[in-house]
């Protein structure tokens, strides 16, 4: 079984970070989230790996190298523009050949990995298995209709009325039955090759394709919100681990991370929390659930509820919370500047004013 994880698309809802930076790279405590999947792939007794890659590729290929460091093998297959998902399986044919294959969106993050759902599928081995889970707005992803027993009969993507609260997770396992679905079908009206229409054909033709719901957690990373909710999800397992410098004067409280080489000097940092190497944080405070990369500096500020990239630096800036900050970025306070109140008040009038 080989698995093929797609991380070509442009990352527009984090954009202005995906102007200079794979989404897929982008880091959840200090980790990129591409990582993650790779491991959980790994985990599940998988080794040989298909990755898509567009304009990013350069990137990409620089961070996962040849796979040897998850323990797989990564084979690189380039699309020239996001064309869908069943354009990605187009164009992984020769790749893919005849081996039954894990699809796994590189933006996508699942507690828990994949073990058990990959072993289930080589048990029972259907044309196809799908993973939903239920969502308070199901218009924003592919939707999946089931019968009362509970069988696939129909997929819609991104529908205006969807048919239900159940969105296609993005993880999918196939036989090589797919390859003739996706040549089967036609761009859809945003002209591309839907996944969703590739497994409505093998339903329509009667293959057998099944269903679980999971109840664990799953976010598609692709905003900002959704960026910090799953920081604040893999924070909460962190374990508290102190390898860089902590002086006299500072706190540590909680899971908190501080690698070897990073420097703790007159601040409290309250888990959970990562500071990673060789970044310095001096006179300042880091609240939970703060991601702070490699080689940043944090002065006389505070910051909570944050990821911060690497080679950044935060210098004397009251608060910052519910941020994405990227790389090699500076953030300091305004030049102060003079303040007043003018007024045109009629008699008798009564005023408060802020100084």
């Amino acid at each position: 079984m080989k698995a093929l994880v797609l991380s070509g698309g442009a990352g527009t809802r984090l954009r202005p970070i995906t102007h200079t930076s794979a989404k897929q790279l982008v880091p959840v405590a200090n980790k990129a989230v591409l990582f993650y999947g790779l491991e959980s792939i790994a985990e599940a007794g998988i080794t040989d790996v298909g990755m898509i890659v567009g304009d990013t590729a350069a990137e990409i290929e620089e961070a996962v190298g040849d796979g040897s460091q998850f323990g797989l093998k990564v084979t690189y297959i380039p699309q020239e523009r996001p064309l869908g998902l069943a354009h990605a399986v187009l164009i992984a044919r020769d790749y893919l050949g005849d081996d039954d294959f894990v699809m796994y969106l590189g933006d996508n993050f699942i507690v828990g990995g994949i073990t058990d759902l990959v072993d289930e599928f080589r048990g029972n081995r259907p044309d196809a298995q799908i993973l939903l889970t239920r969502v308070a707005d199901p218009r924003a992803f592919g939707v999946a209709e089931l019968d009362h027993s509970g069988q696939v009969i129909g997929l819609e993507e991104k529908p205006d009325r969807p048919k239900s609260d159940l969105a296609l997770v993005g993880v999918y396992l196939f036989t090589p039955l797919i390859h003739e679905a996706v040549r089967a079908i036609e761009p859809s009206w945003r002209g591309e090759l839907e996944i969703t229409h590739a497994i409505q054909h093998l339903i329509d033709s009667r293959a057998d394709v099944r269903s679980t719901v999971i109840t664990g957690y799953w976010k598609d990373t692709g905003n900002v919100g959704d960026m910090l909710e799953v920081n604040r999800m893999v924070l909460e397992g962190v374990d508290r681990r102190i390898d860089g410098d902590v002086d006299t004067t500072s706190e540590t409280i909680g899971r908190v991370v501080v690698e070897e080489g990073a420097r703790i000097v007159n601040s409290r940092i309250v888990g959970p929390a990562v500071i990673g190497s060789g970044t310095v944080i001096s006179n300042s405070y880091v609240g939970p659930f703060t991601s702070i990369a490699e080689n940043c500096r944090i002065t006389d500020s505070e910051v909570e509820f944050s990821i911060v990239l690497r080679d950044s630096s935060i210098q004397g800036v009251g608060r910052i919370e519910a941020s994405l900050i990227g790389r090699h970025v500076e953030v300091t306070p305004a030049p102060s500047v003079p303040s007043a109140h003018r007024f045109v008040l009629g008699d008798h009038s009564k005023v408060q004013i802020t100084s």
